[in-house]
C-alpha cells in the first residue's frame, strides 16, 4: 500500500473504520457459516471416522506404537485393543454438540481466510516496509498452526486418552467417559497445540521489535529442556522412555526453531563503534 493510501486510511473518519470493520466481520462470520453448515451436514460421518478415531485401537498412532512394541519389547506401547464406548447423560448434549463441533472445526479449516479478512483491515493503515515479510509469516504461522492440530489429533490426545482411559483410583470403580468429557479435551488439546505451535511465530516478531533475541535462547536452554520435559511427563504420564521422547521432540523443536528464528544479540562494543562511525 502506498503512502497516498495510507494517507486515506488515516483521514478515515472513526465511523469509516467501524463501517469497514463491520464489513470484514461480516465476511469472517459468513465465511464461518458456510463451512460450518457443509461440516454439520457431514458430521456424523466426520464425528464416527475422524473425532471416534483415537478411542479405536485401529488407530494409526497405536498400530505404529504396536509395531514399535514388538520390536523393542515395551508391552507398554502396545494398545490395539483399545475400544472406548462413550454415552450421553444430559438430554440435549448431543444436538448442541454437533453445533459447536462443526463451528470449532470451521473455525479451524477457515483459519487462514479470517487471518487473511483480518490482515486486510489492517494492512491498509501500514506502509509498504512496515508490511515486508507478513506474506510469508501469514504463510508460516497457517502451516505451524495446522502441524500443531496434527501433533495434538495424532500424538497428544490419542496418548492422553489412553492413559486417562485405563486410570482407576479403584477398581470398584469402572470408567464410564461421558461424551462432553471427550469433545471438551479433544477441542482442547488440539487447539492448545495448534496455538503453541505459532511460539516460532511469535518469537520471529518479538525479534523484529528487537525484545528478543538468540542469547535468550542459548542462556535458558538448560531451564527449556527441563521444563519442556516436565511437560511432556505430564501429558504421557505411562512412563516408558519411547513415549515420552516422542511427545518431548516436537515441543523441543519448536524451542530451537524459534531460538533459529530470533536475530543474534548485537554486541555492545560493535554498536560502540558504530555509533562512532556516524
Amino acid at each position: 500500500m502506498s503512502a497516498t493510501d495510507k494517507e486515506q486510511s488515516q483521514n478515515m473518519s472513526f465511523w469509516g473504520h467501524l463501517d469497514v470493520l463491520r464489513g470484514t466481520l461480516f465476511r469472517i462470520i459468513i465465511t464461518l457459516v458456510i463451512c460450518a453448515a457443509a461440516l454439520f451436514a457431514f458430521m456424523p460421518t466426520i464425528f464416527d471416522q475422524f473425532i471416534m478415531g483415537p478411542a479405536r485401537g485401529s488407530f494409526v498412532i497405536y498400530q505404529l506404537f504396536d509395531k514399535i512394541a514388538s520390536a523393542t519389547g515395551f508391552s507398554d506401547l502396545s494398545n490395539t485393543n483399545l475400544d472406548i464406548e462413550l454415552i450421553n447423560i444430559k438430554l440435549a448434549s448431543q444436538f448442541f454438540l454437533h453445533i459447536t463441533t462443526s463451528l470449532w472445526m470451521a473455525a479451524v479449516i477457515a483459519f487462514p481466510v479470517i487471518l487473511w479478512l483480518l490482515w486486510g483491515f489492517v494492512s491498509p493503515a501500514l506502509y509498504a516496509h512496515e508490511k515486508r515479510g507478513i506474506t510469508r509469516a501469514f504463510f508460516f504461522g497457517c502451516c505451524m498452526f495446522y502441524l500443531g492440530v496434527a501433533v495434538g489429533y495424532f500424538l497428544v490426545f490419542p496418548l492422553t486418552l489412553q492413559f486417562l482411559a485405563n486410570y482407576q483410583l479403584s477398581s470398584l470403580v469402572p470408567n464410564v467417559i461421558s461424551l462432553d468429557s471427550y469433545m471438551d479435551n479433544f477441542l482442547m488439546i488440539c487447539l492448545m497445540m495448534g496455538i503453541l505451535f505459532e511460539l516460532p511465530l511469535v518469537a520471529w516478531l518479538l525479534g523484529k521489535t528487537t525484545l528478543l533475541n538468540r542469547q535468550f535462547f542459548k542462556k535458558y536452554r538448560r531451564h527449556a529442556i527441563v521444563a519442556l520435559l516436565s511437560l511432556a511427563a505430564i501429558v504421557t504420564p505411562t512412563g516408558d522412555p519411547i513415549t515420552l521422547t516422542v511427545v518431548f521432540l516436537p515441543i523441543y523443536a519448536l524451542w530451537e526453531l524459534s531460538a533459529f528464528l530470533v536475530p543474534k544479540a548485537v554486541n555492545q562494543t560493535e554498536e560502540t563503534d558504530e555509533s562512532n562511525q556516524t
